[in-house]
């Protein structure tokens, strides 16, 4: 049986939310694909994870043994997380654009898993899983725009997912998500509209395309 690891990490509901409501998409397709299958659903916004501590970080480098019971119960949350991500066939991360990065609430998701000598090194535990990321913007940073220089979403992101944990990323990007709410962005919404309907159609042709590939 497949499994999906689905990250939510957007502070408005689906209603309100190009990332959730893009990556709703892909995990509907997919579990049309393995109605059997597993989703691992976590939703940063309603339930955070804790930020890393000294209690948790240094727990990573010392043997279980040796943890005082501080860093046990620290390195037990990390070692939850760290798990659902190595159980993963794949892996879905709603991630908006907040002042020009991502939500500090997956950004400690991050932090948790990012384990040098398990996750991260030299033969990282999760290496090769597909992951696809809903890069939601309100505006666009694509090349050859005045704000390109600002995008650190997926730059960020191919770094610490590809390079640091060796998963195969892929992203759906929704832009101009501000434009219905901005009136001087009014002229601009026939493209986002345009560029909502490309991530949902992308979204359920990925999560198709993903999951017969893993079935085969």
């Amino acid at each position: 049986m497949a499994t999906l690891l689905h990250i939510d990490s957007s502070v408005f509901p689906a209603s309100a939310s190009a990332s959730r409501a893009v990556a709703e998409t892909f995990r509907k397709a997919w579990q049309e694909q393995h109605p059997e299958g597993t989703v691992i659903y976590r939703d940063l916004s309603a339930h955070p994870v804790p930020h890393i501590t000294a209690h948790a970080h240094t727990a990573g480098f010392a043997a279980p043994d040796a943890h005082t019971p501080e860093q046990a119960a620290a390195f037990a949350q990390r070692l939850e997380l760290i798990e659902e991500l190595e159980r993963a066939d794949a892996v879905l991360i709603g991630a908006p654009m907040y002042n020009y990065s991502i939500p500090s609430t997956l950004k400690a998701w991050l932090d948790n898993v990012i384990l040098h000598g398990r996750t991260a090194g030299e033969n990282p535990s999760a290496n090769g899983t597909p992951v696809t990321v809903v890069a939601s913007r309100g505006g666009s940073y694509a090349p050859g725009t005045p704000k390109e220089g600002y995008e650190y979403v997926q730059n960020y992101l191919t770094a610490i997912l590809a390079d640091m944990l060796a998963l195969d990323v892929d992203f759906i990007v929704p832009e101009l998500t501000a434009a219905p709410h901005n009136p001087a962005m009014a002229e601009l919404v026939p493209l986002f509209e345009t560029s909502r309907e490309r991530a949902l159609q992308d979204a359920a042709t990925k999560a198709k395309t993903l999951a017969e590939r893993l079935a085969a």
